[in-house]
């Protein structure tokens, strides 16, 4: 017997296509879609003196049910653009939560990092999560408390996260802008 193409049951970033997009999705329905660019990482998240440009591919997928699948990955970038290799790599999900615009992301990094965030949408194109729990495994980067707000302005998502380790403040770690690309 020989593996399937496909999956039985595909996602789609697309609403025009495949399964029907849920009701509970319409508080985060502009995220549906594949989303291509470019980003800075802050020089003292990296453990740098300068920031750290990188590129990124981002997927907002639904398979019929409430919840967005989401995936991330990036790629550090030379000051000219050359691609030097892969860096973060994200999957998680975004659960809009009852019948208002709240909502739940959960993420789980390749660094080791899990983070379960809590918000809310701010408008119909941001939205606003603050981290509800952050487990690590022993090796994992020492974060212990998260933000992330994200945004649709002009067509372009944009999007940035802030993270406090040990017991310090919230820093700026990291932001992007990214076009849609489907």
């Amino acid at each position: 017997m020989s593996a399937p193409t496909e999956l039985p049951v595909p996602d789609t970033v697309d609403v025009r296509s495949g399964p029907e997009v849920s009701d509970q999705l319409l508080s985060v329905l502009p995220l549906l879609g594949e989303w291509h660019g470019e980003g800075v990482l802050s020089g003292t998240a990296a453990g740098s003196d300068k920031d750290l440009r990188f590129g990124q591919w981002v997927r907002f997928s639904h398979d019929g049910r409430g919840f967005l699948a989401y995936d991330s990955r990036t790629w550090r970038l030379t000051d000219d653009g050359q691609v030097v290799g892969p860096d973060v790599r994200e999957t998680g999900f975004w659960r809009p939560r009852g019948d208002g615009d709240d909502v739940e992301l959960l993420v789980a990094g390749a660094d080791g990092v899990l983070e379960i965030y809590v918000g809310a949408a701010r408008s119909t194109t941001s939205w606003e999560l603050a981290t509800d729990v952050v487990a690590r495994t022993p090796d994992a980067p020492e974060v212990t408390r998260a933000v992330r707000l994200y945004g649709i302005v002009e067509g372009a998502l944009m999007y940035a996260v802030d993270r406090a380790v040990g017991g310090g403040e919230l820093r700026p770690t990291m932001s992007a802008r990214l076009e849609r690309i489907r």
